[in-house]
């Protein structure tokens, strides 16, 4: 029995006929390669001939996939048109805008940020959709946000193709290790420990964007850096929230701890000497796809969410220094 066809898989065939690679397809449609591979042998299947040229290099499609290329241009394209007319039909507040941001940035940056837009940019309706950075990038990239914001390090890319996507810098942030103020303002724990004693650790869980960021510090460090892993979650906040209670050392963004620093609450777990050399400065930036040349040529102005996105974007890039963190 054939396999039903996924429309993924015309979009995954779209991007290899355009990039003539594998890996780097796989990375623009946020997949691993072996993954990719086995969705464009799929497709395959369910055309029931072969689609690209492998013994070619750069990947070149055969004549049934050059036939299937033009044909999957026109059916993704009358799909994305239907889809924004009726999310324009499920969407009656032409003022709203919808972002997609990771957890940690929708507890702790996204409301002062918003909160400083509708003093300087002015006022607007906005729709949060707070999720983990993969599921973020998969929003922006489905077309079901207008902004994505996230974090980034240049040893942590986000993999969006620069032809199709656009950023806007907000601002930096430093990624630091925590813990609960003793008395007189000093650390329950104090990096670095030692092999015989290490340090209960707070973590996040694997795969999270800034547990890869607290793993790049601690590989780093030019001391050895002994902890004990004793808790993990997905969230910036989950581990605030046991550094507080004392169960050990956290690694967090400045904007989610610097209340409980400024009460003393929270202090730096390093000491002055190795507080350079284990924190990390991040980027928090703001993600958009490209307007087409149709949307461009329509009107701008505040009336319609497409121009209210374009108006907002236009003050960002215009004035980053009130966009900070």
């Amino acid at each position: 029995m054939r396999a039903i066809m996924e429309t993924k898989w015309l979009e995954d065939f779209v991007s290899l006929a355009e990039t003539r690679s594998f890996s780097r397809s796989a990375q623009l449609r946020h997949v691993t390669q072996p993954a990719f591979s086995r969705r464009i042998q799929a497709l395959e299947a369910w055309a029931g001939t072969d689609l690209v040229d492998r013994s070619s290099y750069p990947t070149s499609l055969t004549a049934a996939g050059h036939t299937l290329h033009e044909q999957a241009l026109e059916v993704l394209q009358a799909l994305h048109n239907t889809r924004a007319v009726m999310r324009a039909h499920s969407s009656p507040a032409s003022d709203m805008i919808e972002f997609a941001v990771p957890h940690t940035l929708a507890f702790t940056f996204f409301p002062a940020w918003v909160s400083s837009l509708r003093t300087d940019f002015g006022p607007f309706k906005s729709r949060l959709i707070a999720l983990n950075v993969h599921d973020a990038v998969l929003r922006l990239v489905e077309g079901g946000c207008d902004v994505m914001v996230a974090y980034h390090h240049e040893s942590q890319p986000i993999q969006l193709d620069p032809q199709r996507y656009e950023m806007v810098s907000l601002g930096q942030e430093p990624l630091a290790p925590y813990a609960k103020a003793g008395e007189g303002g000093a650390p329950l724990f104090t990096l670095p420990g030692s092999a015989s004693e290490p340090l209960p650790f707070l973590g996040y869980a694997p795969g999270a964007y800034l547990g890869r960021v607290t793993d790049l510090i601690l590989k780093q460090a030019a001391t050895p850096i002994h902890l004990d892993r004793v808790y993990e979650t997905d969230m910036a906040e989950g581990l605030k929230a046991m550094a507080l209670e004392g169960h050990g050392v956290a690694f967090l963004p400045y904007s989610a701890a610097k209340k409980e620093l400024r009460a003393g609450k929270l202090t730096n777990a390093a000491p002055p000497a190795m507080q350079q050399q284990l924190q990390m400065v991040m980027d928090v930036r703001a993600y958009r796809e490209k307007p087409s040349r149709k949307d461009s040529s329509k009107d701008s102005s505040k009336d319609s969410s497409k121009g209210l996105v374009q108006s907002l974007w236009d003050y960002l890039a215009a004035h980053p220094s009130n966009a900070g963190v």
